[in-house]
């Protein structure tokens, strides 16, 4: 007698690990900024691919190993909406590039938790920033392992363009055309100033375009004026073009 194999249960990828995104408002502020800004970079590059706080499962039938990188970049992928980037679907591609910004909660063995995914699972550059204490640390994979990148002043990212300022009191990172990372506030107060520019200059042309069309209404009206005094003075005999 044959006994009837029991089907297999398809394997759950969590799309939420629990945790928060962040732990107070100065971490989530740089989490939301480099991310937002990111998109930006490659808002026009339908093959690159970035998500913040997003489950990534490397390993299938493993949803047990996952990390949830506060940025993550993958170079070959479409944008589009994910509950978890599954890996084996996604060509196989890993993030090549991870930024975690650090709380006071995270412990050593997190941190050191973490790096291990990444160096284990194929990223290419990890950016870990401390803003209390304005930390600032990379590594760059080189022969097959992350290695730390011993100066991140001046650092230019080799995938992203972009290029990190570590100063003493703060961090600023900057688009590869030289133009500063804004915080989500600072890009709606310059995209209204930019509108308000735009609809002044509209404005303008508009009454530019008023004055023209006013002054060549004048022109016509001192035309039909001049040629009706020219009518009347021929009924009456006199010629308005003799000169005499």
């Amino acid at each position: 007698m044959s006994i009837a194999a029991h089907p297999t249960e398809p394997i759950s990828y969590p799309e939420s690990d629990g945790q928060p995104m962040a732990e107070n408002t100065e971490q989530f502020r740089w989490i939301v900024t480099v991310k937002e800004n990111l998109e930006v970079l490659f808002r026009d590059a339908p093959q690159v691919f970035v998500a913040g706080d997003l489950l990534w499962y490397p390993v299938e039938g493993r949803p047990d190993i996952r990390r949830a990188p506060d940025t993550m970049v993958v170079f070959g992928r479409p944008k589009g909406r994910r509950g978890a980037y599954l890996q084996w679907r996604e060509d196989g591609l890993a993030p090549q590039v991870v930024f975690e910004i650090l709380s006071p909660g995270n412990s050593l063995k997190e941190l050191a938790q973490k790096f291990e995914f990444y160096d284990t699972h194929g990223v290419e550059e990890y950016y870990l920033y401390d803003p209390d204490s304005n930390d600032l640390n990379g590594w760059q994979r080189q022969g097959g392992r992350l290695r730390t990148i011993a100066e991140m002043h001046a650092w230019v990212s080799p995938r992203l363009g972009i290029r990190f300022e570590h100063r003493l009191a703060d961090l600023v990172i900057y688009y590869p055309d030289g133009q500063p990372f804004l915080s989500f506030v600072e890009m709606e107060r310059r995209a209204r100033s930019a509108e308000e520019r735009a609809t002044t200059a509209e404005e303008r042309a508009t009454t530019a375009e008023q004055r023209i069309t006013t002054a060549e209404q004048e022109a016509q009206q001192a035309h039909r004026r001049a040629e009706q005094l020219a009518a009347r003075l021929r009924a009456l005999g006199i010629d308005p073009d003799s000169t005499e």
